[in-house]
């Protein structure tokens, strides 16, 4: 669980960041979870893109999204969302206290 302070870090390192993956009408499936997985682990850090077809809002599909990966949202801005999770091997974000 991240701090209030942790997350406005968070949300400043995500302001600069491009959409790294785009959920459109076939929702949030198992490989669209993998994918992110792995990006998450090399990253940390990820902005996702809801698209107008897709039957989840973007505050849906990012909480349904974290539970299943074990990530935190740490924005949700009109129709995109940001995610977080610290790397098992490779960390480089350092969080404040």
């Amino acid at each position: 669980m991240l701090s209030s302070k942790q997350r406005a870090f968070l949300r400043g390192l995500a302001n600069s960041l491009e959409d790294v993956f785009q959920i459109g009408k076939a929702g949030i499936t198992s490989s669209i979870e993998k994918e992110i997985d792995a990006c998450l682990e090399s990253r940390e850090l990820i902005k996702i893109k809801i698209l107008d077809n897709c039957p989840l809002d973007a505050r849906e599909a990012g909480e349904e999204l974290a539970s299943a990966i074990g990530a935190d949202v740490v924005q949700v801005i009109g129709n995109k969302f940001v995610l977080y999770r610290e790397s098992k091997e490779k960390p480089h974000i350092q969080l404040p206290k």
